[in-house]
């Protein structure tokens, strides 16, 4: 069925720069998908139970001021020019140190104050789903290079999301784009997620410091500690690491995580191109914030799968390289699959 795509003003912010929202569906009781131009939010994401009945997944807000005074949760917002940290907030590129914007301690965390999630894009209507634009000059929060970034969010024919980030330089930079949707199963506002089970497909994931800085040395083996997804189990809590996705950046989108949450049967198969996947199960939330469905966020009300580079990759050469230069394209696909599992013989 041919993807519906629809937009609306959803509000402005103060100095009168108006934000839209654009709803995709992909037909009666499928899924429905809002986009803030505001951030490239993900302000809604609807998907069918195993009862059919259409729930809200994504944890975010019914208002626009509500985004903006929060925006240091990133609920369902695009962040970059590099998501996650940058150790020091600095890195070296041709023999030069650059000095970025510190909002994380010491480091530079999604960009810094200013980055892609607190910006307004331009919109446009694209084959099933809205393209983002923006340029991002040269400088903003101390990254070099103008770069040119086009993010498409669209609805296939069989009902699945996909998420691509594209962007070119005039100058070398760093890029590393991610979504950072928190996701509950069940519905957004209907407790933890920590009974969602988990399976990834990554053998080794990279241990950090206290600031979420990876520490020197090779990934570690996941085998016999609690980061092994390789076989589905309960997620639990206390994560916020970058798990290395077993055969590195992909030319095509593959099957890296699989996520079920038994009560509703909803199930979330997620592909991507990248060569990693940072595990946020949202313990941070305190409470304080309450959200679209009314409900206050607690801890681990949502969890995130940011598909994306490793953190702190531009000063660690043994990383997979996140530099992009002028005259290469940046590309980076994510697809959202979302089905549902029958309930189990003997259960209510």
């Amino acid at each position: 069925m041919m993807t519906q795509v629809s937009r609306e003003i959803f509000g402005a912010l103060d100095d009168g720069t108006p934000v839209e929202r654009w709803t995709l569906e992909s037909g009666p009781g499928g899924l429905r998908v809002r986009v803030l131009t505001y951030g490239g939010i993900v302000q809604s994401l609807e998907a069918p139970d195993r009862d059919g009945a259409r729930g809200q997944l994504a944890l975010g807000f019914a208002d626009l001021a509500s985004y903006v005074a929060h925006g240091g949760s990133h609920f369902g917002a695009l962040v970059g020019r590099y998501a996650n940290r940058i150790a020091g907030a600095s890195f070296p590129l041709d023999g030069r140190t650059h000095r970025l914007t510190a909002n994380d301690g010491q480091h530079s965390l999604h960009g810094g104050p200013g980055n892609f999630s607190r910006v307004v894009w331009d919109a446009r209507e694209t084959d099933g789903g809205v393209e983002l634009h923006r340029v991002s000059p040269d400088g903003e929060e101390g990254f070099p290079g103008a770069l040119d970034v086009r993010v498409t969010y669209t609805l296939s024919p069989d009902g699945a999301l996909h998420l691509v980030a594209r962007a070119r330089t005039d100058a070398p930079t760093v890029v590393n784009l991610t979504n950072h949707s928190y996701l509950h199963l069940g519905g957004a506002g209907s407790g933890s997620v920590t009974g969602h089970e988990l399976r990834l497909a990554a053998s080794r994931y990279t241990p950090v410091d206290d600031t979420g800085i990876p520490l020197p040395g090779a990934p570690a083996d996941v085998a016999g500690t609690r980061f092994d997804f390789r076989t589905a189990r309960a997620v639990g809590g206390g994560y916020d690491h970058n798990f290395v996705l077993d055969g590195g950046v992909a030319p095509a989108p593959r099957t890296v995580a699989e996520l079920h949450d038994p009560r509703s049967g909803r199930v979330l198969e997620l592909a991507t191109t990248e060569p990693g996947l940072q595990l946020y199960t949202a313990d941070h939330l305190d409470g304080s914030l309450t959200g679209s469905s009314g409900v206050p966020y607690g801890p681990r009300a949502g969890l995130a799968l940011e598909t994306q580079h490793f953190p702190d990759s531009p000063n660690r050469p043994d990383f997979p390289g996140t530099v992009l230069r002028p005259g290469e394209h940046y590309c980076s696909q994510t697809v959202y699959r979302f089905s549902v599992r029958p309930r189990a013989a003997g259960n209510p």
